[in-house]
């Protein structure tokens, strides 16, 4: 455990370069704070640290820069801290903007990557909502023409999906009315898992009269659930790398937008952890390479009391986590609101 000194110079280390982007040296943490002590004894403090693996000493310069090892301890006293300023103006702007034109929850959440890069000016995802755990409200089959059945599935979640299927022979609306009352008296409430179960014990041998539409639409009901929960990621500002000077290097600079580009890889990072609130990854805390000069914040969605997805912002370890960790914080409660509100939760 550092004393006390020793933590209040880390963190004058941490938050001059923020801001400057350049090793610090002793001089620069003597003008710029005043501790009551010299140069001279910070320096001892500063070279202590760097023994302990807080501070790094690029071979260019006489400066220190911190260490992901700082970056920790920074980030998990801000956590622990749970400081936030939240500007009302800005909170209602953010809201306004997830409102404007998001009418459908894919739509929404494809314009918060937008916003929240816009929010924190760097690289934003947005994980679409993974439903697994989402249950069945309400199905309802429609005749259209040339024995084709529209088959509309409302989720608990507010999704709604409409499928288009054929049957080898027409079938009257009212023998539709009845399968429909009859798969809502059954499935309703209930998950994917739960409904294969249900349709295994009991549902062929109570309407074999409809064995074999039944037998057509069980299938595609499952299957559109099923694809409620195919994950989608946004993303966006990825370019705002360049916004920084660790990226002017670029070879750095392709190797991260590649990975960007890369869905499989930014639904693992954004899947790999599954709790809720604020989480951050830094620097060689990340499994892949192209990130292991990067910090990842990420933190959750709900609908309700649900949580449905995950929203993140990477940059640079040399990152403005007090005002990133805010944002997120205040982005997620307009997110939650936005969205109960949409889907009248």
């Amino acid at each position: 455990m550092l004393d006390d000194r020793k933590l209040k110079v880390l963190y004058a280390v941490i938050n001059s370069y923020l801001i400057s982007a350049e090793p610090i040296g002793s001089r620069t943490i003597s003008k710029e704070y005043d501790f009551g002590v010299s140069s001279a004894t910070i320096r001892n403090e500063m070279s202590d640290l760097e023994d302990l693996g807080y501070l790094n000493k690029p071979h260019t310069s006489a400066g220190r820069v911190p260490s992901d090892k700082a970056y920790r301890l920074y980030v998990n006293q801000l956590l622990e801290s749970k400081k936030s300023k939240i500007d009302m103006a800005k909170k209602h702007n953010i809201k306004k903007a997830l409102i404007k034109e998001s009418r459908e929850i894919d739509q929404l959440i494809q314009n918060s990557a937008k916003i929240l890069s816009a929010v924190t000016s760097y690289t934003a995802l947005a994980l679409s909502p993974q439903l697994k755990e989402s249950k069945l409200k309400h199905i309802q089959l429609l005749p259209i023409e040339n024995r084709e059945i529209l088959l509309v599935i409302v989720s608990d979640s507010g999704i709604v999906k409409n499928t288009i299927f054929r049957v080898d022979e027409n079938i009257p609306e009212n023998h539709l009315n009845i399968i429909s009352n009859y798969l809502n008296s059954k499935l309703k409430g209930l998950t994917i898992d739960e409904i294969g179960k249900v349709m295994e014990e009991s549902i062929f041998k109570e309407m074999y009269e409809f064995k074999e539409v039944i037998e057509n639409i069980i299938p595609i009901i499952t299957k559109s659930l099923e694809d409620n929960d195919d994950v989608e990621v946004y993303a966006d500002g990825v370019t705002k790398i360049f916004d920084f000077p660790e990226y002017k290097d670029l070879d750095k600079a392709k190797s991260f937008i590649a990975f960007m580009e890369d869905k499989d890889l930014l639904i693992d990072i954004l899947k790999d952890s599954p709790h809720n609130g604020i989480e951050i990854t830094i620097g060689d805390e990340n499994i892949y390479d192209p990130l292991k000069e990067c910090s990842l914040i990420t933190t959750t969605y709900k609908l309700g009391n649900m949580t449905i997805g995950k929203i993140g912002v990477i940059g640079p370890t040399r990152m403005d986590y007090f005002r990133v960790i805010n944002a997120m914080r205040v982005f997620s409660q307009n997110l939650n609101e936005v969205l109960d509100m949409l889907l009248g939760k």
